[in-house]
């Protein structure tokens, strides 16, 4: 199962485990082929009782939204958190005991870099992506020893939708253009270019095949 997989970098993660065998299940709030809302614990339950059990979950469903901190009110707050972190945690609840009972399981969250440092003017994603990465490694030691990994894979500024509503904000708020904004992001990344969506599906991949099953708890920058 992969949330948020009807684009970015969820479809190229859906891709990638299809080309390596993996029946793959899209999880979405509009275009997937199960629609879903990750917020809604009701909602999730529903979902993955019509799927059936599931040994490989990959939480990419997250959204990014900026804003100064004394201009990040409560509903934004909540927002951030909930697709980001409450989402993360509803999939998770509901996909591990099988796992648990077959002794056998892949859990990857897709956090980011701003789960690892901290970036201006998106603090509330910052705090969700962080809590993210303090949820992988707590669960990563909880079920160690029962055949389940639970790791992180936190990507740098990456070429996706997202990317582009961040370069309409800054040419907006700075007046530089969208050719400038995203060389800003890209400066960023310590290659000092955009992570393609195809680089983060590779490290997704590499944790589920064989030869993954040491790598546990851990937050992967790409």
């Amino acid at each position: 199962m992969v949330t948020g997989g009807g684009r970015g970098i969820g479809a190229a993660i859906a891709s990638a485990l299809e080309d390596h065998g993996a029946r793959v299940t899209i999880l979405g709030r509009n275009t997937s082929p199960v629609a879903c809302d990750v917020t809604d614990p009701e909602a999730v339950a529903q979902a993955f009782a019509g799927i059936g059990h599931v040994d490989i979950l990959v939480n990419n469903a997250g959204q990014s939204v900026s804003a100064p901190f004394v201009k990040t009110g409560i509903e934004l707050w909540r927002q951030m958190l909930a697709v980001n972190l409450d989402g993360t945690y509803l999939c998770t609840r509901v996909a591990l005991p099988h796992m648990l009972s077959a002794g056998w399981g892949r859990i990857i969250n897709i956090a980011s870099t701003a789960g690892l440092a901290g970036f201006k003017y998106v603090s509330a994603y910052c705090a969700a992506k962080h809590g993210v990465i303090g949820l992988t490694r707590a669960l990563a030691l909880e079920v160690a020893a029962k055949g389940v990994t639970v790791n992180a894979v936190c990507p740098g500024f990456t070429d996706t939708d997202m990317l582009k509503q961040a370069v309409a904000n800054i040419v907006e708020k700075t007046g530089a253009s969208a050719e400038e904004a995203r060389a800003e992001l890209a400066a960023l990344n310590s290659q000092g270019r955009l992570i393609r969506p195809a680089e983060v599906a590779a490290a997704v991949a590499l944790l589920c095949l064989p030869g993954g099953e040491g790598i546990n708890g851990q937050a992967i920058t790409i």
